[in-house]
């Protein structure tokens, strides 16, 4: 039964992975979804971004506190804690050491493939929807102009508030889906 699970994950992911292609972020080779464990991948959020490019936790708040637990354990030990940057690049204003990281798809391949330096591919330490709310904590924490804010669209530039310092709204428990539940 878990071999016809994983089948059936794998093979929507591969028919899914053709709306999208992921680069690496240095290379520019090919990523291959098959390289991460199938934890994530059968996740609604998950599987919209493969088909669209776009992080719909963006639009989740209820899943930012996950996002920050999460970034916090895996991210700013380098990046540092609101994203300032330490011996990683920061991440919270309008400079990107790789400017695709200005997109959605451009922030997953370099977490997701790894980058230059001490970045390596981060698919074995949060699986690949996690990665996806890491980065709506990360683009929370955003603190510059809107305009430069690409992977907004016009109605999350009308309501954009540069990040203010805060944690995480608490979540709303009976709105939260389980992916982004805190355990």
């Amino acid at each position: 039964m878990a071999a016809l699970a994983s089948a059936a994950v794998a093979f929507s992911i591969s028919a899914a992975s053709a709306a999208i292609e992921l680069h690496n972020t240095i290379t520019g080779e090919p990523l291959s979804l098959d390289d991460a464990p199938p934890e994530g991948k059968d996740v609604p959020a998950f599987k919209e971004f493969i088909e669209t490019g776009r992080n719909p936790y963006l639009n989740e708040p209820n899943c930012l506190a996950k996002g920050q637990q999460l970034y916090l354990g895996a991210c700013s030990g380098c990046h540092g804690h609101v994203a300032e940057g330490k011996i990683g690049p920061g991440l919270n204003d309008d400079y990107w050491t790789y400017p695709d990281n200005n997109t959605d798809k451009g922030m997953f391949e370099t977490v997701f493939g790894g980058a230059s330096g001490q970045m390596g591919p981060m698919y074995q330490v949060v699986n690949v929807d996690e990665i996806l709310m890491v980065m709506a904590w990360v683009r929370h924490m955003y603190k510059d102009k809107v305009e430069d804010a690409a992977w907004l669209d016009d109605a999350q530039k009308a309501k954009f508030q540069p990040y203010d310092g805060k944690d995480a709204p608490k979540p709303d428990p009976a709105n939260t889906p389980a992916e982004c539940k805190i355990e």
